[in-house]
């Protein structure tokens, strides 16, 4: 081997390892560059989203008497410039007296409008000029993995933001009344004390949300009601200070449909309710629905998912015989139901 050979190898090899550890450590700052970037904008989204509802988020102080004297207290935001606002039921039915605490500090008198424990949803007016409000988002445009930021005000003025993601969607779980709730939204946006009836909003700043509750055995499982559901009870609410409601008596959540079943059945969508759940002596039990069947049309309306179905159980179809169409297996079946009319008693 000639010297020039016998020097060359080790020079080489001294190059490549002063390349590869200059390329490793341009390739760490480049990540180190790409994950503040991401950090960053995450902030950026929490931040504005926080920033468009934050006025909006009030805290509610609750006097009761009688049998459930004493004192509460929970979270609300307005959803009209003349000062209505959601929350939940559990935070302000029942009150003999609310007083509001808003962002700037004000503090003012409040009325409840009505509430419906079967949701967990309650109205309440404020009387208070120059009022900053929210609008509700469609619910339906909520994905899971995606940001959601739960906003409240336990302690007056003193907001407080907690985000994290929809952990899943079309969940179910039992009212305080004991009825069972659809179409639930689960997030690990950890609820303080006193968020209850705040609200839950995407990275945009949409609410898609009303913080209900929390799973207290559990670490980072909590709760709210879909913005579609808090619309349709608001409204009711605030016409006629209650939600009068046709039950048919079956718990379920969204599901896609088969793409055979749909050309088998030559349907126009692909997704329905899944029944999972049937209540004893109720509708649809007497109808003959089952566990598992797909209901894909109610009273002449396709049902596409949970959303469809509660929108159709209105005041108007108590007692009125209705004609539900299932899929089940490989039959698609005309059932006929009578809804009768949601008691709380």
């Amino acid at each position: 081997m000639s010297p020039l050979d016998s020097h060359a190898v080790p020079r080489l090899h001294w190059l490549l390892d002063e390349s590869s550890a200059a390329a490793d450590a341009a390739g760490r700052r480049e990540r180190a560059v790409d994950d503040a970037a991401l950090l960053d904008a995450y902030s950026v989204a929490v931040v504005g989203a926080v920033e468009r509802v934050r006025p909006a988020v009030v805290h509610i102080r609750v006097e009761r008497r009688g049998r459930a004297r004493g004192e509460g207290s929970g979270s609300g935001f307005i959803i009209a410039p003349d000062g209505y606002l959601l929350t939940n039921s559990h935070v302000a039915g029942g009150a003999s007296a609310l007083e509001v605490t808003l962002p700037d500090g004000r503090t003012a008198a409040a009325e409840l409008v009505g509430e419906d424990p079967d949701s967990d949803l309650a109205v309440v007016k404020v009387a208070a000029p120059e009022l900053a409000y929210t609008r509700l988002a469609d619910s339906t445009r909520v994905r899971v993995g995606q940001i959601a930021i739960a906003i409240g005000s336990p302690y007056g003025f003193q907001h407080t933001v907690t985000a994290g993601i929809v952990s899943a969607l079309g969940r179910s779980m039992r009212s305080r009344t004991g009825r069972l709730l659809d179409n639930i939204i689960q997030t690990d946006a950890a609820l303080n004390p006193g968020n209850s009836g705040g609200p839950l909003v995407s990275a945009a700043g949409d609410v898609i949300g009303v913080n209900t509750a929390m799973i207290l055995p559990a670490q980072g499982i909590c709760f709210a009601i879909a913005a579609n559901t808090a619309e349709r009870v608001a409204v009711a609410l605030m016409h006629e200070g209650r939600v009068r409601r046709a039950y048919l008596g079956v718990g379920g959540q969204d599901a896609a449909i088969a793409r055979r079943i749909v050309r088998h059945f030559d349907l126009a969508h692909e997704s329905a309710v899944r029944v999972s759940t049937i209540e004893k002596d109720s509708p649809a039990a007497a109808a003959g629905i089952r566990t598992g069947d797909l209901i894909v049309a109610f009273g002449g309306e396709v049902v596409k998912g949970i959303d469809d179905l509660q929108r159709l159980l209105t005041g108007r179809r108590i007692g009125d015989a209705v004609d539900v169409v299932v899929l089940r297996r490989d039959q698609r079946l005309l059932l006929h139901a009578t809804p009768r009319e949601l008691s709380r008693g």
